[in-house]
């Protein structure tokens, strides 16, 4: 059977996998299904008018798409079962016909066989099919591999930067670690701060707060500035203790939108320490609030109240009530 004549198939092959952010071989295999799509359409449109589809979801299964690289083009593969008597030619093939070029093959074997169209109508047909289909398959492997790389992450804190804005929401690129591209996550208005300023290439820390499963418009990660997650991770990361288990971060209670502008974000944080020498709310706070200022300056002047936790329910409710150690 005839090859079909894919030209600069090596060049859309680099040229997809740089602007997707995907491999190759991820766009290799996205290729192959998109043009075994576009064969299963040529078949079918044999049958448009004249019969009903005699097609089901599983009867193209055997078939597969071979690329051929160099010659840059591709072939139409079946995997059929060598049988007696051939009940349907596109699964089965005859004893008497394989033994012609191969004597020990055997009933119940395998034989893989180039099924390529030889119309010429067939190449331009599969192509329009092709295009349209491999948008979606390509868009489905980015999604498959968002999805593995962000969704077990184990810190799920992240440096963002601002790319553009839609509607109320702020596009920001994320990364899952050094040398891994760049992907798009939404930040939705919610999840804002009204102290931040959201201009291009701005970086901030956010917290990823879901890896969308489903097919969607837009970004599939969504991120916030606004959980408390992100306050925790950035105790942990100013305060050593914290690291070393010495103190234990109980609680957060977090108003990072208030109803009011007058009000302002605020955040109480509840904290211990497993050693009676070790002062946890001071150690939080910091020689001269040196710490608790990296982690308002991070959350653009938010006021955070740094409160002793007390198993007494009452000790623990004055002691939020009570002028607390601050930072303002």
């Amino acid at each position: 059977m005839a090859l079909v004549i894919l030209p600069g198939l090596n060049n859309l092959i680099e040229d997809i996998s740089e602007e997707k952010k995907l491999p190759p071989n991820i766009v290799e295999a996205a290729l192959r299904e998109a043009l075994l799509k576009g064969y299963e359409k040529y078949r079918r449109t044999f049958y448009i008018g004249v019969n009903e589809d005699p097609f089901d979801e599983e009867y193209f299964s055997n078939f597969d798409v071979g690329l051929d690289l160099d010659e840059e083009g591709y072939r139409i593969l079946s995997s059929k079962i060598i049988v007696e008597e051939v009940e349907s030619e596109d699964h089965q093939i005859s004893l008497v016909e394989v033994k012609q070029v191969a004597d020990d093959a055997q009933i119940g074997d395998t034989v893989v066989l180039d099924v390529t169209p030889e119309k010429e109508d067939f190449g331009r047909m599969a192509a329009s099919t092709t295009k349209q289909v491999l948008a979606q398959k390509l868009r489905d492997q980015q999604r498959k591999m968002i999805q593995e790389e962000f969704a077990d992450l184990e810190d799920p804190v992240l440096t963002a930067r601002v790319i553009r804005f839609e509607r109320q929401s702020v596009i920001m690129g994320v990364s899952s670690g050094i040398g891994r591209p760049e992907v798009e996550a939404e930040l939705p208005k919610r999840d804002q701060l009204p102290n931040d300023n959201y201009r291009a290439n701005a970086t901030f820390k956010v917290f990823l707060k879901e890896v969308s499963e489903i097919a969607r418009k837009g970004p599939q990660l969504f991120v916030s500035r606004a959980n408390a997650g992100l306050v925790v991770y950035l105790f942990e990361n100013e305060v050593p203790e914290i690291q070393e288990g010495t103190i234990k971060i109980v609680a957060v209670s977090r108003e990072a939108n208030p109803p009011s502008r007058a009000v302002g974000p605020r955040t109480k944080v509840a904290v211990d320490s497993v050693e009676q020498e070790v002062d946890p709310v001071g150690a939080c706070i910091g020689a001269r609030g040196a710490r608790i200022q990296q982690v308002v300056n991070e959350l653009r002047g938010e006021k955070i109240d740094v409160i002793k936790w007390s198993s007494d329910p009452i000790q623990y409710i004055l002691n939020s009530l009570s002028p607390a150690k601050g930072f303002y």
